[in-house]
């Protein structure tokens, strides 16, 4: 893969793929810049170089055509304060108000052109449609990680109308190559990985993946009680994925075989209801009464799971422990969030697998105090799996 370090973009104009994918407010106000900041080094050495930048993202999920809310044109004022000089805007993709612009670029401009996603052909992977995207440059650089394993007609198939030298990745998806191979080819030991979320089947690849190469997986979140049931336990009206009992007794026997040291929650907080002021408990996660569900760690996991955590000297995240978003049941998250800070203070590495998990570090203040924070955590996951990525493997 050819990086940004490796070519000079003095007279290029560089068509650039970037993740610009930002939670707003109702009033279109950004709530977290992660993603434009994480950007800014790659978009600055091209414009440093004498090049200019036509910017390229998709925003939320429209529908169908363009909507307001759904508008890059939101985050153009953000973006001329983050770069420290005038952004441009060139409104719709295909229009020849943005061919235009973007022909007319010179040294040190940028020009931000509006959502991808209001053509159903980005998604579609169409080719005539990423031809028309490649138009807009003569030189393609892809620095969106966090869609890197979608086949899209920006991620992947654009590549193709340049010249293998004139694909470039940029400085974030490099690093989360980099980061990522780390952990999975050079981790040091002990190695914990801590797998939450709502379902197994989600991760079902990335957890048969680790007992390969964790000391210690520790399982929670809502996937957590499809193991307990798989133990032999009542969970109550606790998440379950009835199908996959099955799958978590064959993981906890894989994991014995192997030597790894699978830690399941002892305990839940557990609610009679799904909300924030609901009534609540503490049960065993195999002895959880009808009509309630566990909806956070209890106080004894929390405790286990970060004496584990700080032990450790290599720690993957990805996924959080409850409803953290639930003041109420945010704690078990918030445990973990610490006990990583805190074993990274000590010299251990830990890479934070985007997602809600990077959001819950983020919010819960821990974000200077970990190693890597993904920017992508269904490309992630997708990586260390051993899938390959379309948007890595087009840059050749």
């Amino acid at each position: 893969m050819n990086t940004l370090d490796t070519y000079n973009f003095a007279g290029k104009r560089a068509v650039m793929r970037v993740d610009f994918n930002v939670p707003l407010d109702k009033d279109l106000h950004i709530t977290d810049d992660t993603r434009i900041r994480m950007a800014t080094p790659s978009v600055m050495k091209i414009l440093n170089d004498g090049g200019s930048v036509v910017l390229l993202s998709h925003l939320g999920r429209p529908k169908g055509g363009a909507e307001k809310k759904f508008s890059l044109e939101s985050l153009l004022l953000h973006l001329q304060k983050e770069y420290g000089r005038d952004v441009q805007w060139g409104g719709d993709v295909l229009s020849d108000e943005a061919a235009q612009k973007a022909a007319a670029l010179q040294p040190g401009q940028v020009l931000l052109l509006d959502n991808l996603r209001f053509h159903k052909e980005e998604e579609a992977g169409d080719p005539a449609f990423a031809a028309q995207l490649a138009a807009l440059g003569t030189v393609y650089v892809n620095d969106a990680f966090g869609t890197a394993h979608r086949a899209h007609a920006s991620t992947a198939v654009m590549a193709s109308s340049f010249a293998p030298q004139d694909r470039v990745g940029g400085y974030l998806l490099q690093s989360e190559i980099d980061n990522a191979k780390k952990v999975l080819e050079h981790a040091d030991r002990p190695f914990t990985a801590i797998m939450g979320g709502a379902k197994i089947s989600d991760k079902i690849l990335i957890i048969e993946k680790l007992l390969d190469k964790v000391d210690n997986l520790l399982i929670g979140g809502g996937m957590a009680y499809t193991f307990a049931v798989a133990q032999g336990g009542h969970v109550g009206s606790s998440l379950l994925e009835a199908d996959k009992v099955d799958l978590a007794r064959q993981l906890i026997q894989k994991a014995k075989d192997k030597g790894v040291n699978l830690m399941l929650p002892a305990d839940s907080l557990i609610a009679d209801r799904f909300a924030n002021d609901a009534n609540v408990d503490i049960a065993a996660n195999t002895s959880i009464p009808d009509g309630w569900m566990g909806l956070d760690l209890g106080p004894d996991s929390r405790e286990a799971f970060a004496d584990v955590i700080r032990d450790s000297k290599t720690i993957l995240w990805n996924g959080p422990m409850g409803v953290f978003e639930m003041s109420n049941f945010s704690l078990g998250t918030e445990y973990v969030a610490r006990a990583i800070a805190e074993a990274t203070a000590a010299g251990a590495y830990s890479l934070i697998g985007g997602g809600d998990s990077a959001a819950a570090v983020q919010q819960m203040g821990f974000g200077e105090q970990v190693s890597y924070i993904s920017t992508g955590g269904g490309a992630l996951l997708e990586y260390m799996e051993g899938k390959e990525l379309p948007g890595v493997a087009a840059l050749g």
